[in-house]
């Protein structure tokens, strides 16, 4: 998969016209379960590809953390969708939406354990086998977790990718929710994200109703998810960002300035980063004065 670069925004009908007015955007993101597998792609997905602009196909409901494997007809048409767009990369949740044929509506948390872990690994697998592109996997935002989990967000991360070859679709707004609403050590997270499967970034606005924090996808973009951007930027270096907005649409000025703000979030995160190297000695350096210390 050759890298996503730059900040790019979800694909919705309803921003249809002004993704096509944008000729800065690094990459655009298609909903699978928008599109319909057996008619025309519409104009404006077309035009994008036409324009060379990178796309990747999201989908929702594939259910990869599920205790059954993936539905192959549903791997069929994610397959289907993504060699007919010309997707760069499918993406799908850390996450189980359905059990004995009966679908929950949510994408519902996986139980942070080894068991579960495995099942994870092995339908994520499946669905790598039957895809013509690479999957990435995001980290979902959830008002509750399963009792006494056996490792952290963090670690249970770490292990899906040590046990696949998938690449992380970070969602910076999705754990700034669960930070807030239950306690997940956001930094730990942002710690164990190695940079050469992180495919990219999503960002988003929510809402506080009461003690807890929703992702909504219907809000501006709080402080909070940019500064954990920017804190993996700095760690990381450029990468890739998508802001996804799924209601209340806002007008292209403030759209525009939401991106704006994404791509500086990136920038300082970069400026840190490179600030640091510079007041960091080389290990060279370090080694030579060192040796000259010891008598």
């Amino acid at each position: 998969m050759k890298p996503l670069a730059g900040v790019g925004l979800g694909w919705r009908r309803q921003l249809a016209h002004r993704i096509d007015q944008e000729p800065g955007l690094g990459f655009v993101e298609v909903l699978a379960e928008h599109l319909n597998p057996t008619a025309p792609l519409p104009a404006p997905l077309l035009r994008l590809r036409e324009r060379g602009v990178p796309l990747v196909l999201h989908a929702v409901s594939l259910g990869l953390g599920g205790a059954e494997p993936p539905d192959t007809r549903r791997l069929d048409t994610l397959a289907l969708l993504a060699k007919r767009l010309g997707a760069v990369c499918v993406s799908e949740h850390v996450a189980f939406v359905r059990a004995d044929g009966i679908e929950s509506g949510h994408l519902l948390p996986v139980p942070r354990g080894d068991e579960a872990l495995d099942v994870l690994a092995e339908n994520v697998r499946l669905a790598q086998a039957a895809l013509p592109v690479p999957l990435a996997l995001e980290n979902i935002a959830t008002l509750f977790e399963w009792p006494a989990p056996s490792c952290t967000e963090a670690e249970f991360l770490a292990g899906l990718l040590s046990r696949t070859s998938a690449l992380l679709l970070l969602d910076v707004a999705n754990l700034y929710a669960n930070a807030l609403n239950l306690g997940t050590d956001a930094a730990a997270v942002l710690a164990a994200v190695p940079r050469e499967r992180l495919a990219y970034v999503h960002v988003a606005g929510g809402v506080r109703h009461g003690t807890l924090y929703h992702d909504t996808h219907a809000h501006p973009v709080p402080m909070g998810p940019l500064e954990l951007l920017e804190a993996l930027a700095a760690r990381l270096g450029p990468v890739p960002a998508l802001l996804e907005r799924d209601d209340h649409f806002p007008s292209p000025e403030e759209l525009a300035a939401e991106l704006r703000a994404i791509d500086a979030a990136i920038a300082r995160g970069v400026a840190r980063r490179e600030a640091e190297m510079v007041q960091r000695p080389e290990p060279q350096v370090m080694a030579a004065r060192g040796s000259e210390a010891r008598p």
